[in-house]
């Protein structure tokens, strides 16, 4: 029943919230649409009800919000809350720079109330306001627990009294309006007003006249609360939610606070009044709780109490470097240092000596610098706003030494450090360190840079004055490899493993093949080039000399014989091939041939009828005039089967083609990567039947590394692809023409583009449709053959506007031409 009212009253909110913000239902909210000023009062109106942000985003839901519309709330409100805060901050900061209040007037003098409305909702958090507003802090009594004994008897309880020993008896007693139970036996018992230990005693009492054996000890009685009544409590000033509420007998003042939200915006956290009978009896400080986790003053309530949240008296701000920033109430005698507690403490950042204390006189603003010395003695007075700074990103007693030097890095400038005394602290210099030159970077007075040279092996043998070190000095300490180029040698050629090295002194040429792995089989060692760079050449001579080059022969196994060549820096040795050592070069044959398979190269004008003789001659059902020679090169070559054809690149290739044929402006059906891949064919159109027919003629081609030749079987097909209604295959029929077949494949669709139809037949070659004046000359048709047709680019009609616009082109040049003629 408590969770039914509690959604109702939080449904009509909302609804409140809706109709008062954008007047529309939560179902069609565009949260893009809505300012800062509208996020803020709902979020200020779900607050001021004791609701979170998450159960915001609940009830839009439940109003009928979209989930993405969610989701862009939950951002915006993280965005203006964020904005809020550092708006505050800016806020003071503009106002001690320019002189001028925050009141800023528009044309008439008046504050903008818009401006006056945001001021107010961006406000700074108070400290403690969100203590009584987490949905995981409930601080509901725990009543499953042993009856305390300060438990105070009222209407409406239950006591339970039990005797054990001599004497057992249970009695389950209503405590009647006028605070009387009736004990069996017994009769009337008072006990409204006294806490169950008294109320124990008054019983033991009362029952020893029936059970005598309760004075001698024999028999025992306990007394306990059957159930836990309700409690009226009242509320007032300034809370969130002032009212009387219901609350169980074991409530405490916290639970009376969180049902009613908590002190509201100027409610008082630290002087909250406990009320009973017209006196103050207890006295809450809420920062207890919230600082040290001590409920003091919490105590138990009772049928009628009053609880009083009054107006705060002094509230004061701190941002800045401090770990908690917020709005905090300051009771009386309590200094700076104790907000500065309130806010957790400083940073690792700030600056601890000094803090900006922004104050309110009676009649403007002023500014106050607070040491530390007078943290502990500075009284806030309401409405001070203190501002931590940051320390400055500077060092004041750093210096740094970087190059040829043991250990570069930063180091502490003591009293009296020298530029000797740096390098020794940092383990001396390098064995590559330039003696001859070093240099310190120095900061002038007006932070310029200023740079001082020094002679590196002069400082350290002491004949030059050694040089006193400043704060944030620079030294620089080059090494000798950082001051010339980068010393390489190159070996390329008939090695095993080309590259480039680190030139070292007395390098030879031995060394350096043996470096890049040795001679490969077909290198030649008798004659290798080195060839040098020119330092001294004469650039006014037409034929001076760009590089001087060096002939030399070594021993095959490298062996030391005779004086060794002896390499400079930048040296680049070429080994060369022998001029006998031929790699074997191979060709596939595939399809009908006797004995298909790979084949040597045995001279260098070998030629494809030799190889076809080679391999057995051509099968019985051979169709050699699909026969086609595909080139790759050796390069393309697969290695693990460097003659196997790819069908599914020869597919590509095909659809790449008719690509490239089809008109411009049509849309792409072909991927760029295949474009790419495939833009060279490597298929060469040959004739066999005149290869074998007539042998060493222009037709018969001198075969090369990675040719594979295919002999097909007897083809019996043409196959129809492109722009057509079917594409399809369609059985060869000799004298049948090329607009048959297209027939047979359904006919030319609405966007073939007919005139750039084109036949590629079963040995790689191709030919296109033609005409003469009238006449179309259609390639002739083989077995084996695929027609390709291409796409039409499509056409943009003419909208009305370009048809008037044709239309006064058109009746303007009849108006030219009608006033020249006369």
């Amino acid at each position: 029943m408590k969770q039914t009212l509690k959604f109702l009253i939080l449904a009509i909110a909302f609804f409140t919230v809706s109709i008062s913000v954008y007047a529309q239902n939560y179902a069609n909210v565009k949260v893009d649409e809505l300012s800062d000023a509208q996020i803020l009062q709902m979020i200020k109106k779900a607050e001021s009800i004791g609701y979170s942000e998450a159960q915001l985003e609940q009830l839009a839901a439940a109003q009928g919000m979209k989930a993405d519309e969610i989701q862009k709330l939950r951002i915006r409100v993280e965005k203006v809350k964020k904005q809020g805060t550092a708006s505050a901050v800016q806020t003071d900061a503009k106002a001690v720079s320019t002189g001028r209040e925050m009141s800023e007037t528009t044309d008439g003098g008046e504050i903008s109330n818009e401006k006056k409305e945001t001021d107010d909702e961006i406000a700074p958090k108070i400290f403690g306001a969100e203590l009584f507003r987490n949905g995981t802090i409930t601080f509901e009594p725990n009543l499953r627990i042993a009856t305390p004994k300060s438990y105070v008897i009222g209407p409406d309880d239950r006591l339970l009294i039990d005797l054990n020993g001599d004497n057992e008896a249970s009695y389950d007693l209503p405590v009647s309006p006028d605070g009387i139970i009736s004990l069996q036996y017994v009769g009337r018992i008072s006990v409204a007003g006294l806490t169950i230990e008294q109320a124990t005693s008054k019983i033991r009492s009362a029952l020893s006249s029936t059970y005598p054996s309760l004075r001698s000890g024999r028999t025992s009685v306990a007394v306990n609360l059957g159930n836990i009544r309700s409690i009226k409590i009242i509320m007032t000033g300034q809370v969130v939610k002032p009212g009387t509420y219901t609350l169980s007998s074991l409530s405490t003042v916290y639970n009376a606070l969180y049902a009613s939200g908590g002190p509201a915006q100027n409610g008082s956290f630290r002087n909250i009044q406990l009320i009973r009978n017209n006196k103050v009896i207890a006295t809450i400080d809420v920062y207890d709780f919230l600082l040290k986790g001590i409920q003091q003053g919490n105590i138990r309530l009772q049928d009628q109490d009053v609880i009083n949240v009054p107006v705060f008296e002094k509230r004061v701000e701190i941002t800045g470097e401090v770990k908690r920033s917020a709005l905090f109430e300051v009771a009386k005698n309590e200094s700076l240092k104790d907000v500065i507690n309130f806010a957790g403490g400083f940073t690792t950042q700030a600056y601890t000596a000094k803090i900006k204390a922004f104050q309110n006189t009676d009649r403007d603003r002023k500014i106050s610098d607070i040491s530390a010395s007078e943290f502990t003695t500075y009284l806030p007075k309401n409405g001070d706003k203190f501002v931590v700074e940051a320390i400055l990103d500077r060092f004041a007693n750093r210096v740094e030494i970087i190059g040829s030097v043991f250990r570069p890095g930063v180091y502490e400038l003591e009293s009296g450090l020298t530029l000797r005394g740096l390098i020794n602290k940092s383990d001396g210099l390098t064995e590559d360190a330039f003696l001859n030159r070093g240099y310190i970077n120095r900061l002038n007075a007006d932070n310029t840079q200023a740079l001082i040279s020094f002679d590196v092996a002069k400082i350290i043998a002491g004949t030059q004055p050694d040089i006193a070190l400043q704060r944030e000095d620079k030294v620089t300490i080059s090494s000798l490899f950082d001051l010339r180029d980068e010393y390489k040698v190159t070996i390329q050629g008939e090695v095993r493993a080309p590259s480039t090295f680190e030139y070292a002194d007395s390098m030879t040429l031995e060394s350096v093949i043996q470096l890049a792995g040795g001679f490969k089989e077909g290198a030649t060692p008798n004659r290798i080039e080195i060839s040098r760079r020119v330092r001294n050449s004469d650039a006014t001579v037409r034929s001076a000399r760009t590089a001087e080059l060096f002939i030399v022969n070594v021993d095959q196994n490298l062996k030391l014989v005779g004086e060794p060549f002896l390499i400079r820096p930048f040296d680049i040795i070429s080994v060369r091939n022998s001029e006998g050592y031929t790699v074997q070069k191979q060709v596939k044959l595939e399809g009908e041939v006797l004995y298909p398979g790979t084949y040597t190269i045995i001279r260098k004008d070998e030629r494809i009828s030799e190889l076809i003789r080679r391999a057995g001659g051509l099968t019985s059902s051979a169709y050699p005039d699909g026969a086609s020679l595909k080139r790759p090169g050796a390069q393309k070559v697969n290695p693990t089967d460097k003659n196997a054809i790819n069908d599914s690149e020869e597919e590509n290739k095909k659809f790449l083609n008719l690509k490239r044929a089809q008109e411009a402006g049509a849309k792409d059906t072909v991927a760029a990567e295949v474009e790419q891949k495939l833009i060279q064919s490597d298929l060469v159109g040959i004739n066999l039947v005149k290869i074998l027919r007539d042998s060493l003629s222009k037709f018969d081609l001198i075969v090369e590394d990675g040719d594979v030749i295919r002999v097909p079987r007897t083809l019996q097909t043409v196959k129809v692809t492109g722009e057509v209604l079917n594409p399809n295959s369609i059985v060869y029929l000799p004298g049948k023409s090329l607009r048959q077949y297209i027939n047979g494949a359904g006919g030319f669709t609405s966007g073939a583009r007919k005139s750039g139809v084109y036949v590629k037949y079963a040995n790689g070659s191709a030919a296109a449709v033609g005409s003469f004046l009238f006449f179309k000359n259609n390639p002739k048709i083989k077995p084996g053959a695929e027609i390709l047709v291409p796409k039409r680019a499509d056409r943009e009609r003419l909208t009305a506007q370009s048809w008037i616009g044709i239309s006064t082109a058109v009746a303007s040049l009849g108006a030219i031409i009608v006033s020249l003629l006369r």
